[in-house]
Formats: structure tokens, sequence, C-alpha cells
């Protein structure tokens, strides 16, 4: 009986290893962050203004400032069923006549600024309160190019109604005094919904200039534009530019 010759079979070689893809050019990693962190810049914008359509800011980022430098600042949030309607008219005649026409630009103001060579403002209301509430102040560049891009995203989210109402709560009408309650018991000792006309248009009056002009004590200029801003709360009453809000 022969014996079986048995072989070995060679064992098979390993599987070569994949290449790593080649590495991105720099520029082009470059742009794919740039890219993703805007990405996640608009999406954190849109939850931001989703959430204080619905969340009352408790402070702001120039109120904080305020606070460290004078070491307190008096704010207390007041609801608009708590707010005269005088109050609100009279800050939209002063402020943007047009707020209820507009997307949050008024071309018609910029295109006069503009012709004036810059020296008058035309901010909208929807405009300060995306400066106020989620930026910082300042005429920067990139603080300009941020209010741009939120402007809108505000004026879509949020009401009228409410755009006004986070408005008031957060300026400041004098120093270290924001929000129409605080402003309204420091001037006049009144709740915001008592506040008359006259006192409303004095309110509006200082807005531009808070640390400087003051509503108990008002100089000429603040007096000469109380009485417009009177008649202006009455005009968009009658004309129906107090509609959206009203």
């Amino acid at each position: 009986m022969t014996a079986r010759k048995t072989t070995r079979r060679k064992a098979a070689p390993p599987p070569p290893e994949p290449e790593a893809p080649p590495a991105l050019p720099l520029r082009r990693r470059l742009r794919r962050w740039a890219l993703t962190g805007a990405g996640w810049g608009v999406v954190t914008a849109i939850l931001l203004v989703l959430f204080f359509g619905l969340v009352n800011p408790p402070t702001t980022p120039y109120m904080m400032s305020e606070s460290l430098r004078l070491g307190s600042v008096d704010h207390e949030w007041a609801d608009w069923d708590e707010i005269a309607p005088v109050m609100a008219r009279s800050v939209v005649a002063a402020e943007d006549a047009n707020f209820c026409l507009h997307w949050g630009f008024d071309m018609t103001a910029i295109r006069a600024a503009i012709d004036a060579g810059g020296n008058r403002g035309a901010s909208t209301l929807s405009q300060q309160v995306t400066k106020n509430v989620f930026l910082w102040q300042g005429r920067s560049w990139p603080r300009k190019a941020l209010e741009a891009m939120m402007t809108p995203l505000v004026e879509t989210i949020w009401t009228k109604r409410r755009i006004l109402e986070v408005y008031l709560n957060v300026a400041e009408f004098d120093e270290g005094v924001f929000g129409i309650r605080a402003a309204s018991e420091h001037y006049f000792g009144v709740e915001p919904a008592k506040l008359t006309a006259q006192q409303s248009a004095r309110l509006a009056a200082v807005l531009p200039d808070p640390k400087v002009r003051s509503a108990a004590s008002p100089g000429p200029v603040v007096r000469r534009r109380s009485a417009a801003i009177l008649d202006g709360a009455n005009t968009i009453r009658r004309d129906g530019r107090a509609a959206c809000f009203e």
C-alpha cells in the first residue's frame, strides 16, 4: 500500500491596503470650513429669532455692558397689553413712520439718507430691535452686515406687534433706564398703561439721545420734537399706518 503524498496549499496573499484618498488642497478645505460655519451660523440665527419670538429677552448685550459700567440698570418687562396704545404710536411716529409698510428696510428713508450725505439715520424699528437684542452697538461693517442678514429673519418670524413690543422693552430712555415700564415710572411715576399722549411723545422724543435728553425736564429740542410726535401719532392712526400693530 503506497502512502498518499499530501501537499499543503499556500496561503493567499493579503489584499492590498486601500490607498488613502488624496488630501484636499488647502483652499478647498478653507472653503468647506467657511461654508459649514456659515451654515451653522444661519441655523443658530433662525433658532435665536424663533426663541425670542416666544420668550421675552431678559437682557441684551448693551444692557449687560451698561450694567457692568454703572453697577446695575433699571429694567422690568411690560407685556403689550400693559402699555398705553398711544405710546406705541408715538414711538412709530418718532422712529419709523412707515413701520407697517416695509419688510425691515425703509428704502425711501435710505435714499433720503444717502441724498443727505449720510447725516441722518435710516434704521427701522426692525433693524434697531435686531441690533439691540442679538448684536452689539457701534457702526462697524461686520455688525452692519449681520444686522442686514438678520433683520429679514426677524420680520419673517415675528409679527409687527412683537417687534414693537420687544423694542419698547429694550430701548434706553435714560442712562441705565431700559424699557417702557422703568421709563414711565422713572420720569412720571406711573405704570406704562397710564401714560398720556403728551408723556408718550416726550418719552419717544428722547430715544435718539437718551443720555442727554430728558422727558421730565425737556429742553427746546425735546419740546419741538414732542409736538411733532404728537401730531405724527395722530396722523398714522388716521391714515392706517398703525393698523399692523393695533
